[in-house]
């Protein structure tokens, strides 16, 4: 288990227990070694800050041994962020299956995703969204993910009574924007993520 440690970011991420759940599943342990240490340095760092050297001194490493294990820092990225990616998907999924009603599915859906977003030592939404600094061609396949993995939303939308006179690709964008944009300003303490989930969704229900 790896220890605590403070983030070039200003964060303190837990370096262990969520990195580790997110590759459970990996058998080899070696691997999976190798998964949560640069899960956790990409967090932390960012995607230009952490070289493949970083990786190796982490789980102990050196030169290019590390590349009996990895394609490139690339590929390794690009693994581990669909490894979370689909972990949020499988979460939100989970929630929403609970729920009949379209609103009661929307609001289970959008505080799942703030809770992910808002949880001070995940690693998940760091690694979703570090898109600048990769390379252009591993950009466009982070982006294509992603635009899966917001799919979940097209339904659960279409599902919803709205007036006939609203587009509803244009309200499931603005929701999502300002869903992925709550990070920005929220500080733990006045409302939870679920009690802000709740109210944007009541706002997007335009309910008083």
């Amino acid at each position: 288990m790896v220890a605590k440690e403070k983030s070039s970011r200003g964060r303190t991420v837990l370096t262990g227990a969520l990195a580790s759940d997110l590759f459970k599943d990996e058998i080899n342990e070696r691997h999976r070694e190798i998964l949560e240490a640069a899960a956790v340095l990409f967090a932390e760092r960012g995607y230009a800050a952490t070289s493949v050297r970083d990786i190796g001194e982490r789980v102990g490493l050196l030169g290019g041994s590390l590349y009996h294990y990895i394609k490139s820092k690339e590929a390794l990225f690009v693994k581990i962020h669909d490894i979370a990616l689909q972990v949020a998907e499988d979460r939100i999924r989970s929630a929403v299956a609970k729920a009949e009603d379209p609103w009661d599915r929307l609001s289970a859906a959008a505080t799942t995703m703030l809770e992910i977003q808002l949880d001070p030592h995940s690693i998940t939404m760091p690694l979703m969204s570090d898109f600048q600094s990769v390379p252009p061609a591993v950009r466009e396949r982070l982006v294509a993910k992603r635009d899966a993995f917001e799919q979940i939303f097209v339904q659960m939308v279409d599902d919803l009574p709205l007036a006939a006179s609203l587009d509803r690709k244009i309200y499931r964008l603005l929701l999502l924007t300002l869903l992925n944009n709550v990070s920005n300003w929220y500080r733990a303490g006045r409302k939870t993520p679920a009690e802000i989930a709740r109210q944007i969704v009541s706002i997007f229900r335009h309910e008083d």
